[in-house]
């Protein structure tokens, strides 16, 4: 859930950062560009920290049942 909200607010930045890029005013679209890039790369963080903890989940899992 939490890379979810990342990706929204990343694409959402860059789209805003689109508009200010049509509009003209550079700095303030690559501002935005470079946040919504930052963003993008919370949610990626998020989706391996998730997969990691199903990882550990299963190898304890799996120790478990070696030891039985």
């Amino acid at each position: 859930m939490n890379e979810r909200i990342w990706m929204i607010l990343a694409i959402l930045l860059l789209i805003v950062a689109a508009v200010f890029l049509w509009r003209g005013n550079l700095s303030a679209a690559f501002v935005i560009a470079t946040l919504g890039a930052v963003t993008w790369f919370l949610s990626y963080r998020s989706q391996l920290r998730a997969s990691v903890a199903i990882d550990k989940q299963d190898d304890l899992v799996d120790e478990e049942r070696d030891e039985n």
